[in-house]
Formats: C-alpha cells, sequence, structure tokens
C-alpha cells in the first residue's frame, strides 16, 4: 500500500522561512531536520573527538611508533568500507610522518582466511612480504571480536590497535587500544560510524597529537580533509544509518569529488561507470562505485580495490579500475542465477503471512561471496530479515551465511539472541542492525533457522512486516522540473534518510517493452503536458488510471536534459463513473 509520511508543520515552516526550497523543505523535515542549522556542510560542525573511547591512546600510540620507526600494518575487511578504510588509513598515516616503507596492508581473504584478525592472518601479517614482521598490527573495519586473534599476535611479538565500528561482544580482546564508538562505555553521540569513519577520527586525533607535541611539523598541518571522498564512499556503501554527522561527512566527500578532487582511484571507477563527477550523488557511490570495490572481496580478495585507491598514477587506476569492473561483471552474473535459485525456492516456503517471520536459505554450490546480495534481494521480496548461506570454501562441514534485516529488527542483537538460546551453535557471529554474518556447522542448519524464528519473534513489533511502502506526497505539475532534481541530487540520501520518493495518480497516455524487460510510459496528469516514465524490470502494462510510486531523476539524451520518472510501484485506480466525471 502507498502511504504519505507526516511532515511536521513547524520545522517544514522553519525550512521555508530560511529559503529552502519548497519541495526540498518538506522532504527534510519529515526526515527530522529541524531547520536550517541542520543543512550547514561546515566540517567544525562534526562531533568532536574527544568522547570517543580509546581514540586518545590508539593516537598516542601510533604517534609513538612513527616516531620511532616502527613498522605498521594495516589489516583490512574485505569489503568496500574496509577497503575504504585501509586506503584512509594508509594515506593519512603516511600524511602523518609514517616514512616511505613503514606502513602497508594485508587484506584477509574470506574463503582463505574468515572475517576479522583471525590467527591464519596474523600468521600471514608475521611475513609481511615488504614489511617483514611488524611492530604493530592496526585493524580497520574489523577486530572488535578478534580475541583469538590478538592473542595470537601477542605471542608472535606484535601489537594491535583495534579500530571497529560493529558490536562487541560481552568481552572485548586484549589489545592496546581499542577505538570503536559502540563499545561499552563510550560517549561518542554518533553510534553509526562505518568503519572508515571510525579510521578518519583516528587520523584527526593522531593529527592532534602532533599539534601538542610539535605544532609546526609538517605532520601536525596534514591536510586530512583531501580523504573526505574516501570516507563519504565508504559511508555510503556499507549502509550505516546516515545520521547528520554521517550525513556532513558524506556531503564533504561529495563536494571534492564534484571539484575534480577525488583521488584517481574513485574517479577511474566514476568514468568506468559511465557517471559523470561534477554530478556525482550518494547513489552513485552506493550503486555504482562501491558494487565495484566490493566485487573484489566476493571474487577473490580485496586487495585490487584497495591498490585502485591507494594511486595517484591515473593510467593505473583506470587499469584497475577496468579489472574491477570486470570482476562486478562477473558478480552480477553469478548472482543472478543465485537469486533466482533463491527466490524459486521461497515458494516452497509458507507464505509470510501464514505466521513466518524470517527466511533461511542455502543450496549446494552457492558462491560464499556472493550470499550478502542474495540474501538482500530476498529480504525486499518477502519484507522479512532473510539469511543466505553457502558451504565454506575451506571446510566444507561449516555453513558461512550473511544476513540483511528490516527496519526495527536489530540482526546483530537476533544473533546474540540466538547464540544465548543455543549456546555453541553459532562458531562465529558478528555485525550491525542491518547486516550480519555466521559461521555453523552444516549439519546445524534447521536448528540455527528454528532459533532464528525465534528470535525474531521476540525483537519484532508486528507493525516491522507492514507492507505499505512510505512516499513523500504528489507533486503538482510545476514542480516537477530539473531545478528540483539537481536540488535533491545535491543532498545527501540513503539509509535511514531515504531518497525522495514520490506519489500520485496518473493516466497513461502510451507504454512499451524496451529492451525486452522495461516498461516505457507516457503519464498524463490532467491537461499538462505528458512525463515520460520507465518501469525497470517490469513488462506488464500499466493500468490507467493509476497510482504511481516515483522517483525524479535527470535523463540527457544528444545534450538535452529532461526529467523522467522512475516508477517504483503501482496501484490501481477505481475510475470515476462517467456521470461523475462529466463536468
Amino acid at each position: 500500500m502507498i502511504t504519505v509520511r507526516e511532515v511536521p508543520a513547524a520545522a517544514r515552516a522553519r525550512l521555508l522561512a530560511a529559503g529552502v526550497h519548497p519541495v526540498m523543505a518538506r522532504l527534510l523535515a519529515a526526515r527530522g531536520v529541524e531547520d536550517a542549522n541542520a543543512l550547514s556542510r561546515d566540517l567544525a560542525r562534526l562531533a568532536a573527538p574527544d568522547s570517543m573511547k580509546g581514540l586518545s591512546t590508539a593516537a598516542r600510540l601510533l604517534v609513538e611508533a612513527i616516531a620511532r620507526g616502527e613498522r605498521i600494518c594495516v589489516v583490512a575487511d574485505f569489503d568496500c568500507d574496509g577497503a575504504t578504510a585501509c586506503a584512509v588509513a594508509i594515506r593519512g598515516l603516511r600524511a602523518l610522518g609514517a616514512a616511505p616503507g613503514q606502513v602497508d596492508f594485508i587484506v584477509p581473504n574470506r574463503f582463505e582466511h574468515g572475517y576479522g584478525l583471525t590467527p591464519p592472518v596474523v600468521a600471514l601479517a608475521a611475513r609481511h612480504p615488504r614489511l617483514g614482521r611488524p611492530h604493530w598490527l592496526l585493524t580497520v573495519d574489523a577486530g572488535i571480536a578478534s580475541h583469538d586473534g590478538v592473542a595470537a599476535a601477542h605471542a608472535a611479538g606484535m601489537r594491535v590497535i583495534v579500530t571497529d565500528h560493529h558490536l562487541p561482544a560481552a568481552t572485548l580482546p586484549a589489545a592496546a587500544a581499542i577505538v570503536d564508538p559502540n563499545q561499552p562505555d563510550c560517549a561518542f553521540p554518533s553510534k553509526h560510524l562505518a568503519g572508515v569513519g571510525v579510521m578518519f577520527y583516528l587520523l584527526l586525533a593522531l593529527r592532534a597529537e602532533w599539534r601538542r607535541r610539535d605544532p609546526h611539523c609538517a605532520a601536525a598541518q596534514a591536510p586530512l580533509q583531501q580523504l573526505l571522498d574516501l570516507v563519504a564512499l565508504g559511508t555510503v556503501a556499507d549502509l550505516v544509518r546516515l545520521d547528520a554527522n554521517n550525513r556532513l561527512l558524506v556531503a564533504a566527500g561529495l563536494h571534492r569529488i564534484r571539484a575534480g578532487a577525488a583521488c584517481a582511484g574513485v574517479r577511474a571507477l566514476l568514468r568506468m561507470a559511465g557517471r559523470d563527477e561534477r554530478r556525482t550523488c550518494s547513489t552513485d557511490l552506493g550503486f555504482a562505485v562501491g558494487p565495484r570495490v566490493n566485487a573484489a572481496g566476493r571474487l577473490a580478495d580485496i586487495s585490487t580495490g584497495i591498490e585502485c585507491l591507494l594511486t595517484d598514477d591515473a593510467t593505473r587506476a583506470d587499469e584497475l579500475a577496468r579489472v574491477l569492473d570486470a570482476m562486478n561483471r562477473e558478480r552480477r552474473s553469478i548472482e543472478t542465477v543465485m537469486r533466482e535459485q533463491a527466490l524459486a525456492a521461497l515458494d516452497a516456503l509458507p507464505e509470510p503471512g501464514a505466521g513466518r517471520m524470517s527466511v533461511v536459505l542455502h543450496r549446494e554450490g552457492w558462491h560464499e561471496g556472493v550470499i550478502g546480495l542474495v540474501a538482500n534481494r530476498v529480504k525486499d521480496r518477502v519484507n522479512r530479515p532473510a539469511f543466505a548461506l553457502a558451504a565454506s570454501v575451506s571446510d566444507p562441514s561449516l555453513l558461512r551465511g550473511s544476513g540483511r534485516s528490516i527496519a526495527g529488527i536489530h540482526l546483530r542483537d537476533v544473533l546474540d539472541r540466538v547464540d544465548k538460546l543455543a549456546p555453541g551453535l553459532l562458531l562465529r557471529f558478528g555485525g550491525h542492525a542491518m547486516a550480519a554474518g555466521l559461521t555453523l556447522h552444516a549439519e546445524r542448519l534447521d536448528e540455527f533457522a528454528a532459533l532464528l524464528e525465534q528470535a525474531v519473534g521476540q525483537f519484532a513489533d508486528p507493525s516491522c512486516f507492514s507492507t505499505s511502502l512510505a512516499t513523500d506526497g504528489p507533486l503538482s505539475d510545476d514542480e516537477i522540473d530539473l531545478p528540483l532534481v539537481d536540488a535533491m541530487d545535491a543532498a545527501v540520501w540513503g539509509q535511514g534518510f531515504a531518497p525522495p520518493l514520490f506519489c500520485g495518480e496518473f493516466t497513461v497516455a502510451r507504454q512499451s517493452i524496451v529492451a525486452g524487460r522495461h516498461l516505457r510510459v507516457q503519464l498524463r496528469t490532467g491537461l499538462a503536458p505528458p512525463l515520460e516514465a520507465i518501469a525497470f524490470g517490469r513488462v506488464d502494462p500499466l493500468p490507467s488510471p493509476a497510482r504511481l510510486a516515483y522517483r525524479l531523476t535527470r535523463d540527457e539524451y544528444q545534450g538535452l536534459a529532461s526529467v523522467r520518472l522512475l516508477v517504483e510501484a503501482v496501484e490501481a485506480v477505481e475510475p470515476l463513473p462517467a456521470a461523475a466525471a462529466a463536468p
């Protein structure tokens, strides 16, 4: 059912009074923006680093390590957040005084080493091909649950600094410092930082530490704002909630990208995706750049993506972007097959209305690196938390699962409940509200599915499963124009700050199928000129009249720009009887 969001009148009035575009005022007020002050792009409004637990300790340790010439190995995660966090760490530490050859990285292979700082990853770091055995391991986007890995590092004579954003277990690893806004007793107000955001904050603290020690040194003046394009990319790609603090970071990064100041890798990936960097928006980062970086981690390891983000050579960046694009094409092909198998398997399960609150799917031969994407597709189809599982490449007796959730059901908390209901069932698990991962023995899959259903039932309010689609209401004919599209594209939208979605009633003037799988439509409202629209992935004709949920996009053809509607949902509207319709 298509519904309309409520718009707080007072907030909308304040935004209008400050000169905000009328439609934008409506959109922003409906998303909790109280006044125009919240729209400031001034980075001075970022949450202060001082309240982040462990930050000052980690900064002090790194300054001292850099000063002593100790070798630092960044241990990356294998997704876009991990890749950008790694690139930010390497670039930032070099800008903050690390000598050439003093800082490098390793990245786990998800198929061989598992997630996080595991003992096999520690063994890999201890024989680093360029650093030799490092003095320090610095985790990014991982490590908060790596008790065994930290212990293995200590046994090998290496110290560990953990930077992460995932929720911790009951105990923390014995690292030299832990920086994670979600660890106990951390007063940092923005709990939704991505891993790359946590690393950026650590660099800010590191620069502040240099300023206290030697305010005139080069490191004390390091231009860390040059890293914000990477911070924006990782934040959007990881689907963390775009609270006010994250929106500031993303807006600043987008500003650099549009100004042509992004790193060579980001610019190359945008070109490869056919995007105009001058008009880059958060959707481009989430759906064009992020998946190409992620593809390397899903099919092999993320090092190709990291190298693309680290190089300053435009030619090399283009070469690596082409490799990543080819990987992404292969990933899409694998995902298409798995998605079709997963959706077909849903037919054998009870309908969601029959009381099922979660979905667990497994099929022999599924690719371990793509199960998260399949889980997301299933979640979207049934509006229920969904897990897809595949046999581990390193040990086929184990299943590795990836889950995606819906608003109102915190997936990591659900897994924690499963773990308490059956200690030992989950060999490993972790994640956050909307996404989580796990490992279990294959023979216990049915037990997991039953306990997941029980745990979701304990956490979920029935309203979570509503199939209503929240929109921002109708637009008048004269509001649908390119200035509105440009104003919306200039803003930051994403997880927890939904992109604009409008609704309205239209008559269908003409419709046809293009490319064999998309519906091109001309729509009318009264006497206004027809509007061009497209419904991707739909071949069934639209009813007329129809109530449509739609987005506005810029369509450019032969140098001419126009507005096009992207149809997201359709409801039939009963036409008025002829007598009632007559004037």
